[in-house]
C-alpha cells in the first residue's frame, strides 16, 4: 500500500473515530472545569499552536488581513463560540450519546436553511430524507429521560441553538474570504471563538473560586485529548481530505461519529442506550444519508474548517 493510501485511510480514521470520542472527552472535561472555560481554554491554545505552525512551516501567503481576522472571527464565533460552546454546556444534563444522535440532525437544518436563505431548493430525494430525520428525532427527543426535566429541556435547547448556529456557519464559510491558506484560516476561527468563550466564562463568573488543584486527572487529560487529537490533529486531516477526495465521501463522519459517540458512551460512561434510541437513530441517520447524497448541494453538507462533531465535535 502506497503512502498516499495510507494517509488516505488514516486521515479518515481520526475525523470517524477522534471526532466521534470528543463527545465523551468534552464529559470527563467538563467534570471538574467550567464548560466554558474548558472550551475557551482549549480552542485558544489549539488556535494558537496551529497558527505558528502555519508561520513556521508553511508556505507564506502574506498576513491575513483585518477584514479576514473579521470573516474568521465571525465563522469562529458560530462554529465554536455557540455551536460548541452550546453544545459542550448541554452535556452536564443530557448524555453524550444522545447528543451525538441529536447533533447528526444539522444537515436537515443546512438543507432548509440553504432553500430559505440563498434559493437553493432541495431535490425530492432530500426531502424523503428530511422527513425520515423529522421522525427519528422526534422518536430522540421524545424520550422520557429527555422530555421530563427541565435540565434536559435547558440542554436540548441549548444543542438547537449550537445547531443554528453550525448551520449558518456551514452556508457562509465557504462564501466569505478569510485567504488562501485553509489550515491557516482554521487556526484563526479558533483563536477567535477561543477568546470570545473564554471572556464569556470570565464575564459569567466561572474563574470565581476556581482552582487548577480542583482538576482531577481525567478532565485534564481529556482536555489536552480535545486540544492535539480533537482540535489540531482532527482539523488538519479534515483539511487533508478536503483537498484530495470528494466532498461527500468526508460527510461519510456525520453518520459514524454518532455510533463511535454511542459505543463509548454505553462502554465508558455507563450510558443507558435504550431500544428507542437505536432505532431513533437509525432512523435519522437514514434521512441524513438521503439528504447528503443529494445532488451538487452535498459540498454544502459537509462540515466546514472549524466544525466539530467541530465535534463537534
Amino acid at each position: 500500500m502506497d503512502r498516499e493510501r495510507l494517509l488516505l485511510l488514516g486521515a479518515f480514521g481520526v475525523i470517524y473515530f477522534v471526532w466521534g470520542s470528543t463527545y465523551l472527552a468534552n464529559y470527563w472535561a467538563i467534570q471538574t472545569i467550567p464548560p466554558f472555560l474548558m472550551c475557551g481554554g482549549r480552542f485558544l491554545l489549539a488556535g494558537l499552536l496551529l497558527y505558528s505552525y502555519t508561520y513556521l512551516f508553511r508556505k507564506r501567503t502574506g498576513a491575513p488581513t483585518l477584514r479576514q481576522w473579521k470573516n474568521a472571527a465571525l465563522i469562529g464565533i458560530l462554529f465554536l463560540g455557540v455551536g460548541t460552546g452550546a453544545t459542550v454546556w448541554a452535556q452536564q444534563f443530557i448524555p453524550t450519546s444522545l447528543t451525538a444522535l441529536i447533533v447528526a440532525f444539522d444537515p436537515l437544518l443546512i438543507m432548509l436553511l440553504l432553500w430559505w436563505l440563498i434559493g437553493i431548493r432541495p431535490a425530492g430525494r432530500a426531502f424523503l430524507g428530511a422527513a425520515i430525520s423529522i421522525i427519528g428525532v422526534s422518536m430522540l427527543v421524545g424520550q422520557p429521560q429527555l422530555s421530563g426535566s427541565p435540565d434536559s429541556v435547558k440542554g436540548l435547547l441549548a444543542i438547537g441553538t449550537a445547531l443554528l448556529a453550525w448551520a449558518i456557519a456551514s452556508i457562509y464559510v465557504s462564501r466569505i474570504d478569510m485567504g488562501a491558506d485553509r489550515v491557516r484560516a482554521t487556526a484563526m476561527q479558533m483563536i477567535a471563538g477561543g477568546v470570545l468563550i473564554f471572556l464569556f466564562s470570565i464575564g459569567k463568573g466561572d474563574l470565581t473560586g476556581f482552582t487548577f488543584a480542583q482538576v482531577d486527572a481525567r478532565s485534564f487529560g481529556s482536555w489536552l485529548y480535545l486540544v492535539f487529537f480533537g482540535s489540531i490533529l482532527a482539523f488538519s486531516a479534515f483539511n487533508y481530505l478536503l483537498a484530495r477526495v470528494s466532498p461527500e465521501k468526508v460527510a461519510t463522519s456525520t453518520y459514524v461519529n454518532p455510533v463511535v459517540a454511542l459505543l463509548l458512551g454505553g462502554w465508558l460512561n455507563n450510558e443507558m442506550i435504550t431500544r428507542q434510541s437505536l432505532l431513533a437513530g437509525a432512523i435519522m441517520l437514514t434521512g441524513v444519508y438521503f439528504i447528503n447524497s443529494t445532488g451538487d448541494r452535498k459540498k454544502t453538507v459537509v462540515k466546514p474548517t472549524g466544525s466539530e462533531q467541530i465535534p463537534k465535535k
